[in-house]
């Protein structure tokens, strides 16, 4: 992030300048909509959408239904996920359609008789599984904004299931890497083990049972997945395997409609996810912090000051994660953590020649979270834009594969599994996010839209917690110090979630000297695991009308634009 990225002065006050990440190719432009995922197969549905005269919402859910079918790690219709939508009349929504608990959830269940957690009860099998949100989910986004038949949305998503794709290098390495997740399920196996080994790269993947989902899909819409018999297999698999997912929980669930969460960011307004979403509120305190505790200006564009500003405000953002949940039992709401008093007791702390320790501000402990996300961002030739982010929460879920649906969730780790211990990522919570039927699970996809008169920034990633600190962070380097849009993507991060107590670092993102500062005032630096990098996909208008496309060089994503479309 361009704005806390340390060029540190030299000891003559001379700037020196620290290594970037290898540059990436700069970001596409064309006038006729503009496309950011994390798979290229996907970005060219959504290119090709927009091609035939859909929109932002058609190319939108396009992709993602494609990603269900070529990115299995987190692409799905056995997960959820947050839609957010801004039109090119400015009207802004927000669609949840997060999982749920199952009729059958009770909030010691992942608990033995003793109190103790029991190992992977909620990261394995379909008693780790919520009741997917996608598939209702990405229908109503359609059918309240979409354009185009939604038969023709659907459809590349069939045609790649039947015709098959190329296993790609990083899925080839996630099969080797997550065998022990695929492989006690046979039927995850027969697809993604044949032979008992992984899909090797370039070997052809066809699923011909989710093809035919697909078109009962297209012809019924949901209720081809949620009742019947594809429900009704779900049900199957899952008791065979020990779950308690059943056909009802799939005819019941609903998507929700919420009110976006808005706020302003330095000059520009910004709209994000409200709960279940953590992401938006972290993302929206995090900014009015740094707001208060730099009243006089942010300061030197680089150096420590920066730094230790933006760490000591993530950290107390992140803070307040413990207080978070479905909303109608979080502990606090955003109106609540937004307001003034709240904020101000919360830049009140900041000490400028000193980091809190994370004991000091006694909330609760935020922890880790799976990062098996997937985010897609489009804008259109008119101006409607969509943030898109879906999830299984693990790399393939739970790990069981149903024939016709694909990798259900392990959602419900995302619950208070265990109040007042940590699960499998370090996540302590509170009763706020306690499993409870019906309830949803809190979550860290930040799916965010950023305007200024004609300019807009469409944005989401991939990484669990990591995710708010890292849409942050090119936000601050767009809006704030006017990168471009790539070089923003490019740009070393730093993280701070409170607990661990640890500044996470990217290589090249701190220069010694102000590395060497930053202990010095009490701050604990580890580098970033390359397996827990966020990644951020993003499309952008800028002043002139012309729209860019750009996906983070961590991934392995592709950015796609239309150059321009033919007149209808």
């Amino acid at each position: 992030m361009a704005r806390f990225r340390i060029l540190a002065l030299s000891l003559a006050l001379a700037l020196v300048a620290l290594p970037l990440p290898a540059v990436s190719p700069p970001a596409l432009h064309g006038s006729g909509g503009a496309v950011a995922t994390d798979e290229p197969l996907a970005t060219a549905v959504g290119v090709e959408l927009l091609k035939q005269g859909g929109n932002a919402v058609d190319a939108a859910v396009g992709t993602a239904l494609a990603l269900a079918v070529t990115y299995p790690e987190a692409g799905n219709l056995g997960g959820g996920g947050f839609a957010l939508v801004r039109t090119a009349g400015g009207e802004l929504a927000a669609l949840d359609f997060r999982e749920v608990g199952p009729a059958g959830a009770q909030a010691r269940m992942y608990l033995d008789e003793h109190g103790e957690p029991i190992p992977k009860a909620s990261l394995r099998g379909p008693l780790a599984t919520g009741v997917p949100g996608s598939p209702a989910g990405l229908y109503e986004l359609h059918h309240r904004f979409g354009r185009l038949a939604w038969k023709s949305v659907v459809e590349p998503a069939r045609k790649l299931a039947a015709e098959g794709y190329r296993v790609s290098f990083h899925l080839a390495g996630y099969l080797v890497e997550e065998r022990a997740q695929i492989e006690p399920f046979a039927e995850s196996a027969r697809v993604f083990l044949p032979g008992g080994k992984p899909l090797e790269h370039g070997a052809l993947l066809r699923q011909p049972e989710l093809a035919a989902t697909l078109a009962a899909y297209a012809a019924r819409g949901p209720k081809a997945i949620q009742e019947g018999p594809l429900a009704q297999q779900v049900e199957e698999a899952s008791r065979r395997y020990g779950g308690i997912l059943t056909a009802a929980d799939l005819a019941a669930y609903q998507p929700q409609w919420r009110k976006p969460l808005e706020f302003s960011f330095g000059s520009w307004q910004a709209a994000s996810m409200p709960l279940p979403s953590a992401g938006g509120l972290i993302l929206a305190l995090t900014e009015e912090i740094l707001r208060r505790i730099e009243r006089d200006g942010p300061g030197p564009r680089f150096g420590a000051e920066r730094d230790h500003a933006l760490t000591e405000a993530m950290k107390r953002s992140y803070a307040v994660r413990y207080l978070l949940g479905d909303p109608a039992t979080s502990l606090l709401d955003p109106g609540q953590a937004l307001a003034a008093p709240y904020v101000g007791r919360l830049a009140l702390s900041f000490d400028r020649e000193r980091a809190t320790p994370a004991a000091e501000l006694a909330q609760g402990e935020p922890g880790r979270e799976p990062n098996a996300t997937t985010h897609l961002s489009v804008i259109d030739a008119e101006g409607n834009m969509v943030a898109l982010t879906t999830t299984l929460n693990g790399l393939f879920g739970c790990g069981l594969y149903v024939p016709g649906l694909g990798f259900l969730n392990n959602e419900m780790d995302d619950f208070t599994t265990a109040p007042g211990r940590p699960n499998d990522f370090g996540l302590i919570q509170g009763d706020a996010n306690a499993v409870r039927p019906g309830k949803r699970m809190l979550s860290s996809m930040t799916p965010t839209i950023a305007w200024s008169g004609p300019e807009a920034l469409v944005l989401g990633g991939r990484g669990g917690s990591r995710i708010s600190s890292a849409v942050l962070q090119v936000l601050l380097d767009v809006i704030q110090d006017g990168d471009s849009l790539q070089a923003a993507l490019d740009r070393p991060r730093l993280h701070h979630q409170w607990q661990p107590d640890v500044l996470e670092v990217e290589d090249a993102a701190l220069s010694p000297e102000t590395a060497r500062e930053l202990e010095r005032r009490g701050h604990r630096i580890v580098p970033s695991k390359p397996s827990e990098k966020s990644r951020v996909n993003a499309v952008r208008r800028l002043a002139d009308g012309t729209l860019e496309a750009a996906v983070d060089p961590r991934g392995t994503g592709k950015a796609g634009v239309v150059t321009e479309l033919a007149p209808r």
